[in-house]
């Protein structure tokens, strides 16, 4: 099976809130007993990736 990428775009708030929603996670599982390998690597990967600037694209409503 051939490994996909997926592409994920986050402002600066969201990726706050991944990088705490990972640390909790990892914080559970820790109790639990549990590896943490696979979280240590989300985490990393968030906090280092690399920012680009898009244009946003706004629409009105109504």
């Amino acid at each position: 099976m051939k490994n996909s990428k997926y592409h994920l775009y986050l402002d600066s708030q969201e990726r706050k809130i991944a990088v705490l929603s990972l640390v909790e996670l990892k914080n559970e599982l820790i109790q639990q007993g549990r590896y943490t390998d696979c979280i240590d690597e989300l985490i990393f990967k968030i906090a280092n990736a690399s920012v680009k600037k898009l244009k946003a694209n706004r629409k009105s409503c109504g």
